[in-house]
């Protein structure tokens, strides 16, 4: 088992998660943060930590897209450890249906 973020991470970016990961195994999109699930030990520690609730243990049903999602981005984006500001309207945006097909980056955050 490992954890993933899944499509409510989209445009809020909550850094609650790596600030307590013992195996710094988050990796920073521009507008989205992904588990490496080869490195996430299942801890379970950055679940409870998410405020928009965008981190589930993959063994619920219906997440391998966000497992591969998840697996792809970490190999190519850089690592994150430090808690950081939430994005822009990130309160406003919470709960909004299919923000991955919205609003999605390719592109690498800063990381560290």
């Amino acid at each position: 088992m490992t954890y993933v973020v899944t499509d409510n991470c989209v445009r809020c970016k909550y850094t609650d998660c790596v600030e307590v990961c013992p195996v710094d195994c988050f990796y920073e999109g521009e507008n989205f943060l992904v588990i490496h699930p080869d490195e996430c030990i299942d801890c379970g520690v950055c679940e409870p930590e998410c405020p928009a609730e965008a981190i589930k243990p993959d063994t619920e049903p219906g997440l391998d897209k966000w497992l591969q999602i998840n697996s792809e981005f970490a190999q190519i984006w850089p690592n994150i450890t430090i808690k950081k500001d939430p994005m822009d309207g990130a309160k406003e945006l919470d709960g909004e249906a299919g923000k991955y097909e919205k609003y999605f980056s390719p592109e690498p955050g800063k990381g560290d």
